[in-house]
Parts: C-alpha cells; sequence; structure tokens
C-alpha cells in the first residue's frame, strides 16, 4: 500500500486528461481494472463532458526574476484546469489570480475550476503577504482540447449476480487522505476478496473521476445496476490514525449496508460513527443515491472530509493520512463484506418440533447443573453454541433474516458464522436467500 501510495501521489490528476489515465493504467497493475472513457462534448444527462485538460509546466516569477510559485514543487500550485497564460502584469492584477487560505497561512489550497475558464494560481497565505509591488510573468503551459473522461471498473465474479458496489474517486492531485485513501483501500480491498475461496456476491470495484464520472457511469451502466445491485459503497476519506469509522447513510435508509453496519457498530463489532444521508455534502453516494436512481449505496469514510485541517490543502499528507489506517479500513471493510455475504434468509430442514441434536453431535453428552457449565462433545463453552443453535432453528423460517436472528441472540451477525457453516454440514439448514421464503420443507 505504501508503495501504491508514493506512486500515486505525485501525479497531477485532474476529472480528464494524462493524469487520470496514468493512475489508472498503475491501478491496473494491482487489481484487473477495464480503463473506458467517454468523448469530450458528450451529453450525460445534465452534464457534458468537458474537454480535456493538459498541462506541462507553470510558475510565477518576480520582479527580480526568481521564481516563486512552481507547478514542479507542487501540484496544488496551480489552479486545476487552468487555461494558458504567458503575461507579465503589476501586483494588484497578479492578485486577481491568486488563491490562499487566511485561516491556515502556510497550507497551499486545492482550488479547481472545471466548468469556467480562467487561470490561476494557489501559494500559502503567508507567501502571499510577502510578496511586493513590481512586474510579475505568470506561465501556465496548457491546454483544453477534445479528448475523453476516462474511469474504469473491475469486476469480481461470485455464484450470484447479485452485486456489490464498492466505488471511489480518482481525480485529486497531491491529496492523501482525501484522494488516495479511496482508490488504494478499493485496490487492496479487491485483492483480498479475490483470496476468498467462495463468494456469493459478485463484486463490481468502480474507479471514476468525482461526480462527472459517476455521472458518466450510471449513464452507461445505471440501467444494470437498478437490476443487479444488491447494496453498495462510497469510499472516501479512510485515512487517519485514531479515527474510528464513520457511515454515511444511503438515501433510503434500509438497504443492506445500513442495517448491517448499524448493528455492528451498535454491538462493537466494528468501531464507527453513524451520519444520516445528505446531498449537500459528501461524495458519489449523491450521484448513486440521485432520486432517478435512488440504489441502496452508502459511504464509508474514517477521518471525514470537511473536518479536519488538512482538507483539501497540501496539509492533507501521507504521515497524516497514515498507511496503517488504511490497512485497518481494509481489514475492516472485509469484516463488513463477511456480514454482507453472510445475511439473508435461511430455511430449517426439520422444521417440526426441536431437532434432536444429538443424533448430529450437536448436544452435551453431560448435562450437569452442579457447576453451571454444561459439558458437550468438544462445544462445551457455557452453552453459548448450544443456544444460538436453538434459537437459529427456531428463527430460521425463512421469514427472518440472519441480522434479526443476530439481534434475538444479542451477538454480532459474524459470531453466528460458525453456527451457520455447522448446521449446513450437518444438513440442517439451507440458505441463504435474498429474499423471505415462507414455504416451510416437507
Amino acid at each position: 500500500m505504501d508503495e501504491l501510495f508514493d506512486r500515486l501521489f505525485p501525479i497531477c490528476r485532474s476529472i480528464t486528461g494524462p493524469g487520470l489515465r496514468e493512475t489508472l493504467s498503475i491501478l491496473s497493475e494491482y487489481l484487473p481494472l477495464e480503463q473506458l472513457g467517454e468523448p469530450t462534448g458528450s451529453s450525460v444527462f445534465d452534464w457534458t463532458i468537458p474537454k480535456e485538460w493538459r498541462i506541462r509546466e507553470a510558475w510565477v516569477k518576480g520582479p527580480d526574476g526568481s521564481t516563486i510559485i512552481d507547478f514542479k514543487k507542487s501540484n496544488l500550485h496551480v489552479l486545476n484546469y487552468s487555461i494558458p497564460v504567458n503575461r507579465k502584469m503589476g501586483l494588484d492584477e497578479l492578485k486577481e489570480h491568486l488563491y490562499s487560505l487566511p485561516h491556515m497561512p502556510e497550507a497551499i489550497p486545492y482550488v479547481t475550476s472545471y466548468y469556467k475558464e480562467r487561470w490561476g494560481f494557489c501559494l500559502p497565505h503567508r507567501q502571499l503577504e510577502q510578496l511586493e509591488p513590481g512586474t510579475y510573468h505568470a506561465y501556465i503551459d496548457s491546454e483544453l482540447a477534445d479528448g475523453e473522461l476516462n474511469f474504469g471498473h473491475a469486476i469480481l465474479p461470485g455464484e450470484s449476480n447479485k452485486e456489490i458496489l464498492i466505488s471511489t474517486y480518482v481525480c485529486h492531485p497531491s491529496l492523501a487522505n482525501n484522494e488516495l485513501s479511496g482508490p488504494v483501500t478499493a485496490a487492496f480491498l479487491y485483492r483480498r476478496l479475490a483470496a476468498w475461496t467462495k463468494r456469493r456476491f459478485t463484486y463490481r470495484f468502480v474507479f471514476v473521476p468525482e461526480t462527472i464520472g459517476s455521472i458518466t457511469y450510471l449513464h452507461r451502466f445505471g440501467k444494470h445496476l437498478k437490476e443487479k445491485l444488491h447494496t453498495g459503497l462510497v469510499l472516501t476519506c479512510l485515512g487517519g490514525a485514531q479515527h474510528r469509522l464513520s457511515y454515511k447513510m444511503s438515501r433510503r435508509g434500509n438497504v443492506p449496508t445500513d442495517r448491517l453496519v448499524q448493528h455492528l457498530f451498535r454491538l462493537q463489532a466494528l468501531q464507527g460513527d453513524i451520519r444520516g444521508f445528505t446531498p449537500i455534502n459528501g461524495s458519489d453516494e449523491r450521484q448513486y443515491c440521485s432520486p432517478g436512481f435512488n440504489l441502496p449505496v452508502g459511504q464509508m469514510s474514517r477521518m471525514v472530509y470537511n473536518c479536519y485541517p488538512g482538507y483539501h490543502n497540501s496539509f492533507d499528507t501521507k504521515e497524516t493520512m497514515t498507511i496503517e489506517a488504511l490497512q485497518q479500513s481494509v481489514d475492516e471493510l472485509e469484516q463488513l463484506l463477511r456480514a454482507i455475504e453472510l445475511d439473508g434468509y435461511y430455511v430449517n430442514q426439520n422444521p417440526y418440533g426441536e431437532v434432536k441434536l444429538d443424533k448430529h453431535d450437536l448436544y452435551p453428552d453431560l448435562n450437569s447443573p452442579l457447576n453451571g457449565v454444561y459439558s458437550s462433545n468438544n462445544v462445551a463453552d457455557n452453552r453459548v453454541q448450544l443456544d444460538r443453535i436453538l434459537v437459529m432453528l427456531n428463527y430460521c423460517d425463512g421469514e427472518h433474516s440472519l441480522l434479526d436472528i443476530a439481534d434475538k441472540c444479542g451477538c454480532s451477525i459474524l459470531q453466528l458464522e460458525p453456527i451457520v457453516r455447522i448446521l449446513k454440514e450437518k444438513q440442517l439448514l439451507q440458505g441463504p436467500y435474498l429474499e423471505p421464503r415462507n414455504e416451510m420443507i416437507e
């Protein structure tokens, strides 16, 4: 993960252009990414694919001829999508094209102008205040040209054609938590899931430039997602040492990720907090959850956007994000996906009366009240397994989901995984099914 981060961080990304394609190509070394494109000028719902931005060089020279701002030192120094300029001007005119953060005088802000042509530079406010009157030379070697908007996806097949979406964005330059935490985590989550011996669902990993990219993806694949999507997650801002997971609910408020994340957080199987859905801010979940699609998609973060000092400025570094936090995010997201795989509706194959568990080596061979401990054949655990088996078999009627049953057991759904495995091995249980099944097996 550290190596991938270091390869991606220096690239000048935007919503189009060579930096975006280079990023997708590097990610393709880590997962089998199919790269796609939509030509300049194409209509995607209410949007139009803009011209492709290409930048080669940019700087500002002061009155003494020295370079005071240099794109080579930081991608953030240039207003993203700047048109070309090669002009000499006074300080007052130059300041109309300079951007800084007065409340963070040492930081370089991240500023964009995708849909209105302008040029500009970004610099620390401290440096801006020290500029002296005189003639300055502003130079940006860039172009806006017909090209395409690029994006990619990787499909990891499962037993079912019902899909789980994992979406993240690849368009911000030189930002760690607010850019690279998503694609780096997604790439290594893909590798983790690819190593599973069995997958119930098909997984769709999507890498797009934020907003216009997900809108373009929905324009091409939205109908398919409406038919096939079981649930999904947008991954963003997943770094931050000492930060817990933070989940933003879907627009529907009751999709599988909503219910399972709340369950796992409540029982502290995962550590995290819940945020309600809002279209006011966030990431691409706003597009997936737009009313025409209303897909079952939530958003997972850790050090949440707009809530930390480095948001959209040069203080968003690997040191504040930490690779260790990304590793923890992969681990925890894998646990959530295991819970999604496990949940569903199961059917007891012997529903008339209790199953004679000792016949299946599932009941204690010594039942004694002397010390409150029930010993049994290799499952002596103070009745925990036995009690969960009894609850499972009673409520696995095709009408109660495994999540419902976990709540009745007072345990995490993940703690029922060994019970499901045992009962299926004993041919006492069938499932899981995506929808309730009312019929009992005769």
